[in-house]
């Protein structure tokens, strides 16, 4: 169960281009963002926020203030999520859509413009990106992140740690499996196997 807005002040963890989407997410969902963690010194959130200096070292900051974990690549993300020991929040832009039976669970974050239907549900620290559309009774898994502009249509499941390219569309009731990356723009019509790379249109798996 995450945190909600209110409760406490957000820390987000990462200062880049993803971690600048997701403090404008959480400005607009009424959190008080208290600044970001980033081991970049140079990292700045073009000002809007305040850097309160690199990961290591402030997890008793983390403990103690609602986190987000703010970095777009997958595999960087998931190291940084099983590191930490902290409560993290979940941030849904106030110009997003959620359907009332929809669930979005702990440290995830739903982007501007995005819509999750009916009985879909958002997994631990999952991206729905902007303007992305997850259709009724989808299931996404943790830490996958759904890029700008994706389409996923009725009962889409999708695995952990995966990334569904920007603009991509997936037909209803396919499965995409853990650890999958699918290309931008690409069209899927068939389930796509754990650790794959699917590309095209209609997509194929690379190297099938």
């Amino acid at each position: 169960m995450s945190v909600q807005p209110g409760d406490l002040e957000i820390v987000l963890v990462g200062g880049g281009g993803h971690g600048l989407v997701a403090h404008d997410a959480a400005r607009s969902a009424g959190w008080i963002v208290r600044g970001f963690v980033d081991d970049d010194p140079g990292a700045s959130l073009d000002g809007h926020a305040r850097h309160l200096g690199p990961l290591e070292g402030l997890g008793g900051l983390l403990t103690a203030n609602a986190f987000l974990v703010a970095l777009g690549e997958i595999g960087l993300r998931r190291r940084v999520i099983d590191s930490l020991d902290a409560e993290p929040a979940s941030v849904v832009h106030s110009h997003s859509w959620i359907a009332p039976s929809a669930q979005i669970n702990a440290g995830a974050l739903v982007c501007a413009g995005a819509i999750v239907q009916g009985r879909a549900i958002v997994g631990e620290h999952a991206i729905v990106n902007t303007s992305a559309v997850v259709e009724h009774d989808c299931d996404i898994g943790e830490n996958t992140h759904v890029a700008p502009r994706v389409a996923l249509g009725g009962g889409v499941r999708v695995g952990p740690d995966s990334l569904i390219g920007i603009g991509a569309s997936v037909k209803p009731g396919v499965t995409i499996g853990a650890g999958v990356t699918i290309g931008a723009g690409a069209v899927v019509v068939d389930n796509v196997p754990d650790g794959a790379t699917a590309l095209g249109v209609p997509a194929r798996v690379r190297g099938a």
